[in-house]
């Protein structure tokens, strides 16, 4: 049995609560360029990158909330 049948039989057996799930894995897989980040993204990590490497920025140590809360407070 070829796999893309295989993969017809398990469909058929998938309850309709749980195809969404599977739709949204099999776009993603779908998409061209994956994982690759866009140019705003790459200069993003370069700077932080950079910070890393010189020592500057400002260093955070809390959860998401603190430091959302952080930033709103500025």
């Amino acid at each position: 049995m070829r796999e893309r049948e295989r993969l017809y039989q398990l469909l058929d057996t998938v309850p309709d609560t749980k195809i969404a799930y599977l739709i949204g894995y099999i776009q993603g897989m779908t998409l061209d360029g994956g994982d690759v980040p866009n140019k705003e993204t790459e200069m993003a990590i370069e700077e932080a990158d950079q910070m890393v490497e010189n020592g500057t920025g400002q260093h955070f140590e809390g959860s998401a909330k603190d430091f959302i809360n952080m930033l709103l407070e500025e």
